[in-house]
C-alpha cells in the first residue's frame, strides 16, 4: 500500500510451499475486487474508475487519507468523489506511524477529521496501515494495544475499522483475528482462492495494470463483504469477457489488454463512440479546475512529465480526441510537446476552455524578477508564473519569453 516501501518477500518458506500446493488443487485466478490508490498514482479520473469496474471487475476502491499526524493526501477528495461517481464502494486508509497508545489516538483523530473534510462517507472502512519502522520496533503486545486504540477512536467518526499489514507481520508483529484484517502477501503464483480466506481481504499484487490508467496498482481479492459496506456487492461489470481475460492476464504478471475496445466495437451502435480518434487545430487557453498530469503523449499510458493545478492555465495549439479522453497539446518550456486532458470524451470537463485567444509575450531582461515583471503588467507573481507553467521559485533568465497577457 505504501508505494515507497521495499517490496521484500513477505511469505515464509512454508507459505511459499503451500502456494504451490494450492495451485494443484485449484486453478481459480485471484480477483481484482479492490484497488487502493494514493498520491503516488496521481490524479485518477472517473473514467479510469469506470474502466476498472467494467473491464476488470473492481468493486471497491480504498484511498489514502492521511499519514502520521500531519500529512493529508492531496488527492483524497478527488479520488473519493470520482470513485463514487463511478458507482464503486469507497473506503479509506491511514498510514500509521504511532508507537504509543496516545499517539495512536491522536493519529486516529487526525485521520478521522481529514477523512470527513475529504468527503469519506460515514459507514466506510477507514483502515490503519501498519507497516512502519515505528511498529516494527514495538512488541506484539504494544502494537496490539496501539492498533486497538486507533480502531476504537476511529469509530467515533462513524467509520468502520480494520488493520492492513503484511502476511509476515500478521500474528507475528500484531494479532489479526479471524474475520478481520486486510493482508498483503505476494506469492510466486497468485492463483488459488484460499489465500487469507478467513480475513476480509488479500492484497495479492502491487503491480497490476489497468488499460487507461498509468503505472502499477495494488489490487486485492475480497474474501468477505466488509469492504463493500457489509453487504453483498451490487457493482456489476458490463464486460464479463474483458474481466475474465484481464484477471487471467494479471495472474500471469502481464499488462492489461485491449479486450474492452475490441468488444465494444462489436456491441452495437449505442457504443459507437467507444473508439474515436480525431485531431483538429485549435488554439486557446485551458484553465483546469482540478489537478491534472501532463503526459508525453495523448494517452494515460504515456509518462508523466509535469502537473497543472487549479488556478493555473496552459495555452494549447491542438486538440485530440483519443478514445476515452479529450486532450490538448501545448509547447512546454523545454520545447517539447506536452499533453493534458481537457476532460472525458462525452463526459466531465476538467476545467474551462477559452478558444481563439493567444498570449502577449515579454522578453526577460537583466535585473528582472517575477515581482518586477508582474507589477509592470498588472499581474500577481503567482498568476504570471502559473500561466507560464512555472512557480515563483523558478529561476528566470535574460532572453526568456514570458506570457504576460
Amino acid at each position: 500500500m505504501n508505494k515507497n516501501k521495499l517490496k521484500a518477500p513477505i511469505l515464509t518458506a512454508g507459505a511459499i510451499f503451500m502456494a504451490f500446493l494450492m495451485v494443484d488443487v485449484t486453478s481459480q485466478a485471484a480477483r481484482m475486487d479492490m484497488v487502493d490508490v494514493s498520491n503516488n498514482n496521481g490524479y485518477m479520473s472517473t473514467a479510469e474508475y469506470v474502466s476498472m469496474r467494467n473491464e476488470f471487475g473492481v468493486k471497491a476502491v480504498t484511498v489514502k487519507i492521511s499519514e502520521g499526524g500531519t500529512y493529508k493526501d492531496p488527492y483524497a477528495a478527488s479520488n473519493i468523489a470520482n470513485v463514487q461517481a463511478a458507482g464503486l464502494y469507497i473506503n479509506g486508509y491511514h498510514f500509521a506511524h504511532y508507537a504509543t497508545k496516545a499517539q495512536a489516538i491522536a493519529e486516529a483523530d487526525f485521520a478521522g477529521r481529514t477523512a470527513k473534510v475529504a468527503g469519506l462517507p460515514v459507514g466506510a472502512v477507514l483502515a490503519t496501515d501498519v507497516e512502519s519502522q515505528e511498529a516494527n520496533n514495538q512488541s506484539k503486545t504494544t502494537n496490539d494495544r496501539n492498533n486497538a486504540a486507533f480502531m476504537q477512536e476511529i469509530q467515533k467518526f462513524g467509520y468502520r475499522a480494520d488493520i492492513y499489514t503484511s502476511g509476515s507481520w500478521a500474528n507475528n508483529k500484531m494479532t489479526i483475528k479471524g474475520k478481520t484484517g486486510w493482508i498483503a502477501a505476494y506469492p510466486y503464483v497468485p492463483a488459488g482462492k484460499n489465500w487469507y480466506s478467513g480475513n476480509h481481504a488479500w492484497q495479492w499484487s502491487s503491480t497490476a495494470k489497468f488499460r487507461i490508467s498509468y503505472g502499477g496498482f495494488d489490487v486485492s481479492q475480497l474474501n468477505s463483504n466488509y469492504y463493500t459496506a457489509d453487504q453483498k456487492s451490487k457493482v456489476k461489470a458490463t464486460n464479463k469477457v474483458a474481466v475474465k481475460q484481464q484477471n487471467k492476464t494479471a495472474n500471469k504478471g502481464k499488462n492489461a489488454t485491449n479486450v474492452k475496445v475490441i468488444n465494444k466495437a462489436k456491441r452495437g451502435p449505442h457504443l459507437k463512440n467507444a473508439v474515436v480518434n480525431q485531431t483538429y487545430a485549435q488554439q486557446g487557453i485551458f484553465y483546469p479546475n482540478t489537478t491534472l498530469n501532463v503526459r508525453s503523449g495523448a494517452g494515460t499510458a504515456y509518462r508523466k512529465v509535469a502537473t497543472y493545478y487549479p488556478g493555473e492555465s496552459v495555452q494549447y495549439n491542438q486538440v485530440l480526441i483519443k478514445s476515452d479522453y479529450v486532450w490538448a497539446r501545448y509547447r512546454r518550456t523545454n520545447g517539447q510537446n506536452g499533453y493534458i486532458a481537457l476532460g472525458v470524451n462525452g463526459g466531465t470537463n476538467y476545467g474551462k476552455r477559452v478558444v481563439g485567444v493567444s498570449h502577449t509575450y515579454y522578453t526577460v531582461k537583466s535585473g528582472d524578477s517575477w515581482w518586477t515583471i508582474a507589477q509592470r503588467n498588472g499581474l500577481s507573481m503567482t498568476t504570471l508564473a502559473s500561466q507560464n507553467g512555472k512557480s515563483i521559485y523558478t529561476t528566470i533568465y535574460p532572453g526568456q519569453r514570458l506570457a504576460v497577457r
